[in-house]
């Protein structure tokens, strides 16, 4: 399979021109067609979120109804997922399974608790910083053309170590099919305190908003698709979030070195998520670019998701060849993508000059699909070019610091005309008012 070509860096950094992920223009025709059917063809996908949004803040409950049934065929008597269903959907699983998602919360447990910050307080200068957990939490998992137990846990536990009071999580039924066992397991082990059983914008909506049945919570977290984005977009403010996520995209930066057949693998992991993810090899071999095209022929013949996965190669797949690493690196810092693979000799003599990436994965045998499960950081990771100033999902999303100043006497005396001054520059008497009645009175005990 033949890839989108750039060669040199002036025509690889057209790559830099990037769309808006919440763009209602990037959306595949069957979505603009489902959202005509749902709300008639006068209706934007934008003006349909608003709508859907305005309707669950005003309506609660009766709203989320109608629109779960409008959008999922899905009309469940509690929205709450019971204790009982949650045990079975376990008990469903597989033991290699269950035992796979045990392991990769003990690892994803154990990266977070390594990364925890803690108060602190300085008597002597009368400073410190006091870290505080967020309260509630609510977590939000796709259930669309795929399922995620591995969103749960890498949203649920970061939350969990963090210290967050109570954790819910919401996810679609769809239609009269039960509910994916293996989300509910997840929600299980990472120790979900509840799951509601509701998708898309109404789940966003009564999670912002808050409801009669669905409590209101401080933050929002987990990816989605276009609509989800957008209205976690519009809730914020209302809520915290954790991001506005694009489609899902890596770039493999690789070298002579490379094996073709895992460039491939990568490329190919990566394009089977959605019709616009996107998948990008960088390097200086024209030999690997070759050894890899075949490579993505051969695999893509054994695909499950293989049409899928072609479409987002054909349409968003692209290839770079560039005169040395240096200038692949300095293009994949100004790309900064959601994930970033080295797949050259020595990755770790290179990491060092890695500036923007929303995850790093060296070596042959660190690939992304790792990160997306086992290996132990979040796989929520800023996309879109965001990792210029976002971080991957981690306890520090679910904290809050409050700075604390206990000064005494002694520092007061030493500060407050300092202080004074700078209130008089500003034409603050009230607040130089407040400092010299204190240094008055200093000045009278002494």
């Amino acid at each position: 399979m033949r890839l989108n070509r750039f060669t040199g860096m002036q025509e690889a950094e057209k790559l830099l021109d990037r769309s808006d992920p919440l763009d209602m223009g990037t959306l595949p025709p069957a979505v603009l067609k489902r959202t005509e059917a749902a709300f008639g063809k006068d209706i934007t996908p934008e003006e349909s979120v608003s709508v859907m949004l305005q309707e669950i803040q005003r309506d609660g409950d009766d709203a989320v109804r109608r629109y779960i049934a409008l959008l999922d065929g899905s009309a469940p008597q509690e929205f709450e997922v019971s204790q009982v269903d949650i045990n079975s959907a376990r008990k469903s699983i597989s033991k290699e399974l269950e035992e796979a998602l045990l392991l990769a919360a003990e690892r994803v447990t154990q990266f977070h608790q390594s990364t925890m910050p803690k108060s602190w307080v300085d008597l002597e200068q009368g400073l410190g910083e006091l870290v505080r957990p967020l309260e509630r939490v609510g977590l939000y998992a796709p259930g669309g053309t795929a399922s995620y137990p591995s969103t749960v846990l890498m949203t649920a536990i970061p939350a969990k170590v963090a210290g967050v009071k109570e954790v819910i999580l919401c996810t679609p039924k769809i239609g009269d099919s039960p509910m994916n066992p293996s989300v509910l397991a997840a929600a299980q082990i990472a120790e979900v305190d509840v799951v509601y059983q509701i998708g898309g914008v109404p789940a966003i909506a009564a999670m912002a908003y808050g409801t009669r049945t669905i409590p209101k919570v401080d933050k929002i977290c987990g990816p989605g698709n276009f609509f989800v984005s957008y209205a976690k977009k519009m809730v914020r403010g209302q809520v915290d979030i954790d991001g506005i996520f694009g489609p899902t995209e890596t770039v493999v930066l690789a070298d002579q070195s490379a094996n073709a057949a895992f460039c491939a693998a990568d490329l190919i992991a990566q394009a089977e998520h959605d019709p616009l993810a996107t998948a990008i090899l960088i390097t200086n071999s024209d030999q690997l670019i070759i050894n890899v095209e075949q490579a993505l022929d051969e695999q893509l013949k054994e695909l499950s998701r293989r049409e899928l996965a072609q479409e987002a190669l054909q349409n968003r797949g692209k290839v770079v060849l560039l005169d040395n690493l240096d200038d692949a690196l300095d293009l994949a810092n100004k790309i900064a993508p959601e994930h970033l693979c080295l797949m050259v000799e020595d990755p770790w003599t290179w990491a060092g000059k890695v500036k923007n990436a929303g995850g790093l994965f060296l070596g042959e045998f660190s690939p992304e699909v790792m990160g997306d499960y086992v290996a132990g950081p979040s796989h929520v990771m800023p996309t879109g070019g965001t990792a210029r100033f976002n971080s991957a999902l981690g306890v520090h999303q679910f904290l809050k610091t409050m700075p604390v100043v206990g000064l005494n006497k002694n520092d007061f005396g030493m500060l407050g005309e300092a202080a004074v001054q700078m209130a008089h520059a500003e034409g603050l008497t009230g607040h130089s008012g407040a400092i010299r009645i204190r240094l008055d009175q200093l000045g009278a005990e002494n």
